[in-house]
């Protein structure tokens, strides 16, 4: 009895990370309830413009666009709220209405580019001074860094499905192979959830990036936030690690 109690407990606690990393997947893939819900990293510009105003002592005219379905990347205007998944990123003129970027495969976290994209370029040429010294404009680390976090978390989900499914077959041979699955998985979670925490954490200093230095100072006006799919990733690591005990135990303990 011992021994079903540990393999039940181990089978919940996988069955609840692989739910966890399947709403991360989804995260972003279109503008529909639940994937809009779910992002790894927001930034909100609705400051921008205003910021941008009093530092270059010109008013923004035509920075922001209304229309939500004008297509990203393409100078038609900033939006409002920019929000990152896995596989692409949407962005909204308010807090429902929004379109998104077409799908890829460990797409790019590269937020300075899908900003200033949709700038016109004297607005996108401001920004590239402004923001010369932070981590927010270097495309090139973020973008890296977010494809290799994305394939541990990928390499985790397929592990994390693997340990779920053998686990429940009483066989040894069955036992291994979901230990061994559940810790490969909760490693690659672990890596590939510290790797976006530390890439949005390294964003968010231009939070309180001053634009201008002098006089009190102008704030950027966009602040950078984690996504809960960040926590959700972490949640499922968490799951992951402590089903890798019960599975260890059936492995250990069973007689069959």
């Amino acid at each position: 009895m011992r021994g079903e109690y540990c393999i039940g407990g181990a089978s919940l606690l996988s069955f609840v990370a692989l739910l966890l990393l399947i709403f991360v997947h989804v995260g972003q893939i279109n503008t529909s309830l639940v994937p809009h819900g779910i992002a790894m990293a927001k930034i909100n510009t609705s400051g921008f413009g205003q910021a941008l105003s009093d530092a270059i002592l010109d008013p923004d005219q035509g920075i922001y666009t209304t229309n939500y379905t004008s297509p990203l990347g393409q100078q038609n205007g900033l939006r409002q709220i920019y929000e990152f998944g896995l596989y692409s990123y949407c962005a909204y003129v308010n807090s429902s209405a929004g379109t998104c970027t077409n799908h890829t495969i460990a797409d790019k976290f590269e937020p300075f580019i899908a900003i200033t994209s949709d700038m016109l370029t004297n607005y996108s040429q401001y920004c590239d001074t402004m923001f010369a010294d932070t981590t927010f404009i270097n495309s090139s680390y973020l973008g890296y860094n977010s494809r290799v976090a994305y394939y541990f978390i990928l390499i985790g989900t397929i592990f994390a499905t693997m340990a779920l499914f053998t686990g429940v077959l009483r066989k040894a041979l069955p036992f291994v192979i979901s230990t061994a699955s559940s810790i490969i998985a909760a490693i690659s979670i672990l890596i590939g959830a510290a790797i976006w925490t530390s890439i949005v954490k390294k964003c968010e200093g231009i939070n309180t990036l001053d634009l201008v230095p002098l006089n009190g100072g102008v704030l950027s006006g966009m602040i950078v936030s984690y996504g809960n799919g960040i926590y959700l990733t972490w949640a499922a690591f968490a799951c992951l690690a402590a089903a890798t005990v019960p599975y260890m135990v059936s492995c250990c303990t069973f007689r069959g």
